[in-house]
C-alpha cells in the first residue's frame, strides 16, 4: 500500500493519511443529511436520497483514491443540488426525473471531452493569476460557510444581506471556543488539531444538551429502488430544456476546475508552471462520478472543497481519499452516530481552512491591473454570489476582454477564448427566474 501510493516521495505515513481522511470525512459528512433535505424539495424521497448520496461518495472517492491517487473526496455538489431542486423543479416545473437526465447528459459529455484531452488543454490555458484566485476565493467562501455554520453570520434584512448574529447563544459561544481551541492546537503544532477541535466541540454540544445523542448506533440503509436509474431522457431532449443542460454543464466544469486548482495549490501538488500533473485523472473521476450520481438518483458530483481540511492535516495521497470512502461506507450502517457532528463543530474547521487557503493572494501581481481585476472579481463574486461557478466564469470573461481591449491580446491563450465563450453561455442560458 505504501508503494502504491508512493508514501516515501510524498513524505507521509499511514497515521498522517488516516488522520487526514477522518478529518475530511467529518468536515463534509453533513452532505449525508443536507443533500437529501434539499432534494426533498424536488420530490425525491429522503431515505433513498441519503443512500444515493453515500453510494455516490463511495464510488467517486474510491475512484479518486485508486485511479487519480489524490487526497480529494468526491460527493454530490452543494449549489447544483439547490439549482435542481428550487430552480429546475420548483420554479421551472420540470420533474426531478427530467432534471436527472440533465445531470446524466452533462456527465457523459464531460467523460467524452476528458478522454479526448480537451478539458486538460483548457485547464493549462488558464493564467496563473486566475489559478491563484480560485484558491483564495474558495478559501474565503469556505470561511463564509464556516461563519454561517457557527451561527456568527446570519441572514440580514433587505439592504443588508448578512449581519452579526446573537453571540450570547450558548451554541455560538461553544463554537467560538472550539475555534480558539483548534487555533491553540495549531499554534502548538499538535497533529490532528482540526479533528480534535471538531470532536471537543461536538462533545461540549452534547454535554450542554444542544445535540441529542442518537436513538441508535446501527441502522440499515434505506432502499434506493424508488430513484435508481429513474431518469427521463425524452423530457430532457427538448429545446426548452437546453438552458438547464448548459447551466449544469458550465457549473460542473468551472466548479471542478476551480476546486482542483485551489486544493492542489494548497497541497503543493502543482508543478513549476502552476499546472496539476495528470489533471485528466481527477477530471475523469469527476465526470464518471456525475454519470453514476444521476443513475443512483442524485445530483452532480465532484471534488469537494472540504477536502482542504484533510490536506491541512497532512493528506497528500489517494490513501486519504480511501479512508474517506471507507468512512462513507460505514455511514451506510452507522449514520445515526456519524452524523451527530453539528454545524457548530465543523464550522470552525472551515474558517481555519479558509485562513490557510487565502495565502494564495500573495502570489497575485498587484501592479498589473489586467491580471489583478479578473482575479479580484473571481474572488469577490465567488463569495458574494454564493456560487463558485459565477466567480470563475466572470474571471474568464473579464480576463479575455481586458487583455484584448488593452492591446495585450497575445497574452490570451487560445483556450481562454473557448473558456470565455463557454462562460458567456452560462449567463445567456442561466434560468434567472
Amino acid at each position: 500500500m505504501q508503494s502504491f501510493f508512493n508514501f516515501q516521495a510524498h513524505r507521509t505515513s499511514y497515521r498522517q493519511e488516516t488522520l487526514a481522511g477522518i478529518t475530511t470525512f467529518f468536515t463534509l459528512s453533513y452532505i449525508i443529511i443536507v443533500n437529501p433535505a434539499i432534494l426533498a424539495a424536488a420530490g425525491i424521497p429522503k431515505g433513498a436520497s441519503m443512500t444515493a448520496t453515500i453510494l455516490t461518495a463511495i464510488f467517486g472517492t474510491i475512484l479518486m483514491a485508486v485511479y487519480a491517487k489524490r487526497p480529494f473526496a468526491v460527493a454530490p455538489y452543494m449549489g447544483e443540488n439547490a439549482f435542481i431542486a428550487y430552480t429546475v423543479v420548483q420554479t421551472m416545473g420540470y420533474s426531478w426525473q427530467t432534471a436527472m437526465a440533465a445531470i446524466f447528459i452533462s456527465g457523459v459529455l464531460f467523460t467524452l471531452i476528458t478522454l479526448g484531452g480537451l478539458r486538460q488543454w483548457l485547464a493549462k490555458s488558464i493564467p496563473r493569476s486566475l489559478k491563484h484566485s480560485f484558491s483564495a476565493g474558495i478559501g474565503l467562501f469556505l470561511a463564509f460557510l464556516g461563519l454561517n455554520d457557527m451561527g456568527i453570520v446570519a441572514l440580514g434584512v433587505p439592504g443588508a444581506p448578512v449581519k452579526l448574529a446573537n453571540l450570547a447563544k450558548p451554541e455560538i459561544l461553544i463554537s467560538l471556543g472550539g475555534l480558539l481551541f483548534t487555533v491553540m492546537l495549531l499554534v502548538q503544532r499538535v497533529p490532528g488539531a482540526i479533528l480534535a477541535g471538531m470532536a471537543s466541540t461536538t462533545a461540549a454540544c452534547i454535554m450542554f444538551g444542544l445535540v441529542p445523542l442518537p436513538a441508535s448506533i446501527f441502522s440499515m440503509p434505506p432502499s434506493i429502488s424508488p430513484i435508481f436509474m429513474n431518469i427521463d431522457m425524452q423530457g430532457a431532449l427538448t429545446w426548452g430544456f437546453t438552458g438547464v443542460i448548459v447551466s449544469t454543464l458550465v457549473m460542473d466544469f468551472v466548479d471542478t476546475m476551480g476546486t482542483l486548482f485551489g486544493l492542489s495549490s494548497r497541497a503543493d501538488l502543482l508543478d513549476a508552471d502552476d499546472n496539476l500533473p495528470e489533471i485528466e485523472k481527477p477530471m475523469l473521476v469527476d465526470a464518471l462520478s456525475t454519470v453514476a450520481a444521476s443513475l443512483l438518483g442524485t445530483t452532480t458530483a465532484g471534488v469537494y472543497i472540504e477536502s482542504a481540511a484533510g490536506i491541512e492535516q497532512g493528506g497528500k495521497t489517494g490513501f486519504t481519499a480511501l479512508v474517506v470512502a471507507m468512512l462513507f461506507f460505514l455511514a451506510l450502517f452507522f449514520s445515526p452516530i456519524l452524523t451527530i457532528v453539528p454545524p457548530y463543530a465543523y464550522g470552525p474547521a472551515l474558517v481555519i481552512v479558509g485562513m490557510f487557503m487565502i495565502q494564495s493572494i500573495t502570489k497575485l501581481d498587484f501592479n498589473d491591473y489586467s491580471e489583478l481585476l479578473p482575479a479580484f472579481l473571481t474572488i469577490t463574486l465567488i463569495i458574494f454570489t454564493y456560487n463558485i461557478g459565477v466567480g470563475i466564469t466572470a474571471g474568464f470573461i473579464t480576463y479575455t476582454i481586458i487583455k484584448t481591449c488593452t492591446g495585450r491580446i497575445r497574452e490570451v491563450h487560445p483556450g481562454m477564448w473557448i473558456l470565455a465563450l463557454f462562460s458567456l453561455t452560462f449567463y445567456l442560458f442561466y434560468p434567472y427566474h
